[in-house]
């Protein structure tokens, strides 16, 4: 039996890709999981136009976050912290703190994107990267100052 894959499968091959299979493991399997379709003109027509509604998409989603990215590189965070002796933090600064810090500016970012290494520990201005889509990354400066 002729399938079209929906979705990437190991062995067999990529999505879109037409591909032949024993009759059971369609029906039983493939066809059932919707990780293919049988080959018809019907679905293959669907499929095409599921493929344009795909890229459309994509392509919204990239220049929403090209443009988010340019409103949060103009802004500048600051988080103020209690600190100790030599200036030493009590706790740390992570990525919830920051996107807390951005919600406040009217910026809704999950504490997932924002891309640190490990939690800040110390005083002083740092570069902290944001990635909003697979191939948008904006950076924002983070202050980390004394309470």
């Amino acid at each position: 039996m002729k399938v079209i894959l929906r979705q990437m499968y190991e062995n067999l091959g990529d999505a879109g890709d037409t591909v032949s299979v024993k009759d059971g493991f369609a029906r039983n399997f493939l066809i059932p999981q919707k990780i293919a379709v049988e080959a018809t003109a019907k679905n293959i027509r669907m499929l095409e136009e599921e493929n344009k509604m795909n890229v459309h998409r994509e392509h919204k989603n990239k220049n929403e976050a090209e443009n988010l990215a340019r409103e949060l590189e103009k802004i500048s965070i600051t988080a103020t912290v209690a600190v100790g002796e030599e200036d030493r933090l009590f706790g740390s600064v992570t990525s919830q703190t920051i996107a807390d810090l951005l919600q406040k500016k009217g910026h809704e970012i999950d504490k997932r994107k924002v891309i640190l290494d490990e939690p800040i520990k110390a005083l002083g201005v740092y570069t902290i990267p944001i990635k909003l889509h697979p191939d948008v990354e904006a950076k924002i400066r983070v202050w980390v100052v004394k309470e």
